[in-house]
């Protein structure tokens, strides 16, 4: 992560003091995110993933289209720093339904991750007019595409506290969480406690198919490659203020964001594993398997699959932005069009 974050600092700076640029503009963003992956009772968008993102954009890093005599060159140069929460919930009711009225209820994982980034992005913006300030026309439409790294570790609310059979949920065929086994014919009705207390990071939540490995994946990276692209609308407020409405897609190079991928642990990989530790065991199987009605333990076509291996996760940014325009002289920045 050092070695990335070092190499991205170094590569903004040479293209920032490659251009000549006599102004250039920070963008703060804050929108909503939806998550892409293999979690979802939905069967395109996620509704109920949406959680919120915020982003800083440093904007119009190339030469100015004062040297071409145009006002506003449409090609243009970011770079990106954000957050955004990705999550979601497979026992959470939809729209009234609940329990196995919902389509994934009986896997019944769930997630959040917080994923860090920074990106560089090329920008063209279809103005109406080159020569006439922005605030002077109209909303202006931009394309942008670019890449970037993220870091982020996907966690779980799995436990009421410590990590600890002891305080495990237990999913009924209801819809309720409770704490005692929907075969023990009784149980008080629980809520989560919302704090995502395991790092499934840590934990071999699947195996291999047919890879005769011990496991498929145990610790894997945190940070990923991905490439964000989209549209957006941007006003000019004033002549130092613009505000802009954006939709972005991250595409990543990666099925962990959500910690689920291939196949279900079996009792063999478990004996692999924790050998002569049932405690262990069992622990295991319930983070792999949250509900127990995921897997019987045992590969087979119904009860392997936990993901899909073949899509990588993906998530959309829908954001509002206003950004400040700075001005550069050649021993100092003007702020507020002051020397």
């Amino acid at each position: 992560m050092k070695r990335i974050a070092l190499f991205l600092s170094l590569y903004f700076v040479i293209i920032t003091s490659s251009f000549s640029q006599t102004t250039f503009e920070i963008d703060v963003a804050a929108g909503v995110t939806n998550y892409f992956g293999d979690l979802g009772n939905e069967r395109v968008l996620q509704t109920t993933s949406t959680n919120p993102g915020v982003a800083i954009t440093f904007r119009n890093l190339m030469t100015r289209g004062e040297l071409t005599g145009y006002q506003y060159n449409p090609l243009s140069y970011e770079v990106r720093l954000s957050w955004h929460r990705l999550g979601y919930d497979e026992t959470k009711a939809i729209g009234g339904m609940d329990g196995f009225e919902l389509r994934n209820y009986g896997r019944g994982l769930n997630f959040r991750n917080d994923v860090f980034g920074a990106s560089a992005h090329i920008t063209y913006t279809f103005y109406h007019n080159r020569r006439l300030p922005l605030y002077n026309q109209p909303a202006v439409m931009y394309l942008f595409a670019g890449a970037g790294a993220f870091f982020g570790k996907p966690k779980a609310d799995l436990f009421r506290g410590d990590i600890h059979l002891e305080n495990r949920y237990y999913f009924w065929p209801d819809g309720t969480t409770r704490d005692m086994p929907y075969n023990a014919g009784y149980g008080n009705i629980i809520k989560k406690d919302g704090v995502y207390e395991t790092d499934l990071s840590k934990w071999v939540t699947e195996t291999g198919q047919g890879s005769g490995e011990t496991a498929g994946k145990s610790k894997y990276a945190h940070t990923h490659l991905a490439i964000p692209f989209g549209f957006g609308f941007r006003l000019g407020v004033s002549r130092l203020l613009t505000a802009s409405l954006e939709f972005g897609y991250y595409y990543f190079f990666t099925d962990s964001l959500d910690d689920v991928s291939d196949a279900y642990l079996t009792y063999s990989d478990l004996d692999r594993l924790f050998p002569n530790d049932p405690e262990m065991q069992k622990l295991a199987m319930y983070i792999s398997d949250p509900t127990g009605y995921g897997t019987n333990g045992f590969p087979g076509p119904a009860t392997s699959p936990r993901g899909n291996p073949k899509k990588n996760d993906a998530y959309s940014f829908i954001n509002l932005g206003l950004a400040y325009k700075f001005k550069l002289s050649s021993e100092k920045i003007r702020f507020l069009g002051r020397k």
